[in-house]
């Protein structure tokens, strides 16, 4: 055991207030958020936004031009070996030596973190055991395919068992079965820390996280559960339909209507029109006094279905990436 690491409760990080420019071009702006016990946290932003900048902070790999990270009530800064204590990093580019064994490296890890001597084999073994690289332990990191080459930097950051696992862009560059095998391993890690993953994969943060945090350009633009965030824009909701009319005769039903807001037309064929409409109030109500008021003016509806807002159309709303800049002079300065 590494002793009473913790004066911070139940806030394991707090990031406040931190900026980070590079050539003068703003990296990180303003940026404040807090991490707490038990939870899987999705660091999500395009490329760009800002989030390998904000992982090098938290974990004291590089300095912020302004604001402070508290690690379990310890700053990155000032404390960094008693804050350390509490995190395991995964970098989005492991450093692995490729002429160590996997067993070898993570020995050397384990010296480099402190843990006692006679706990070392030990704790290696089950390192190994948890995220399966005991069968090729013995090899030679250089002759690693890239998805045990991420394991073994996986394992690394969980030796010692800190409380808290940051992982960047952990399935970067993997293949579907390498990286459906990464998040089985995130999930079985998450029943006993708290994990911070960084991602620009949505699909990923869905999977895996129940908390998000939502970054662009440098900014923290909403966090929330994803249920939460949907919630955030459930009065976009829309009903899509498809009605053999005139635009005029179909404007004219739906004026008739109350909790329609705005309607979008995407398409006339002569025949028929495809339409969206936004609305307030419940999605079963609208939709059947939709398909009554077209019936009684005798107008068919081919089609009539619910378009509910998701967490990539709440992402989009939030981020633009259009205007992001690359990521190119973070990468560099944090590769240093």
């Amino acid at each position: 055991m590494l002793g009473d690491n913790t004066k911070g409760g139940s806030k394991l990080i707090e990031v406040k207030h931190l900026t980070k420019s590079y050539d003068g071009h703003p990296a990180l702006d303003d940026l404040s958020f807090t991490i707490e016990k038990g939870r899987v946290y999705g660091f999500l932003g395009p490329n760009g936004a800002g989030k390998s900048t904000t992982m090098n902070i938290m974990t004291g790999y590089i300095g912020a031009d302004s604001g402070e990270v508290l690690i379990n009530g310890f700053d990155i800064l000032k404390e960094p070996e008693k804050a350390k204590r509490s995190v395991g990093y995964l970098p989005e580019i492991p450093p692995l030596y490729p002429d160590m064994t996997v067993r070898e490296y993570l020995s050397f890890v384990s010296e480099l973190k402190e843990i006692p001597g006679k706990e070392r084999a030990a704790q290696v073994d089950e390192v190994l055991s948890l995220v399966r690289l005991t069968d090729v332990s013995s090899r030679l990191i250089r002759n690693l395919s890239k998805g045990y080459r991420q394991r073994t930097g996986l394992a690394a950051a969980v030796l010692g068992f800190p409380e808290i696992i940051i992982l960047d862009e952990p399935t970067v560059g993997l293949d579907p079965k390498q990286i459906i095998e990464i998040r089985q391993l995130i999930r079985t890690l998450s029943k006993d820390h708290t994990i911070i993953l960084s991602s620009h994969i949505l699909a990923e943060v869905q999977e895996i996280c129940d908390y998000v945090l939502i970054i662009s350009k440098g900014r923290l633009t909403a966090e929330g559960t994803p249920k939460q965030l949907e919630e955030m824009s459930r009065g976009k909701d829309s009903v899509e339909l498809t009605i053999m009319s005139d635009p005029a005769r179909i404007q004219s039903v739906l004026d008739s209507l109350s909790g329609i807001h705005t309607i979008c037309w995407k398409g006339d064929t002569g025949d028929s029109c495809d339409i969206s409409v936004e609305f307030t109030g419940d999605s079963k109500k609208i939709c059947r006094e939709i398909s009554l008021a077209f019936a009684r003016e005798k107008i068919p509806v081919t089609r009539i279905y619910i378009s509910r807002t998701n967490l990539e159309d709440i992402f989009l709303e939030l981020t633009d990436t259009d205007s992001q800049e690359q990521e190119g002079d973070e990468k560099d300065e944090s590769n240093l």
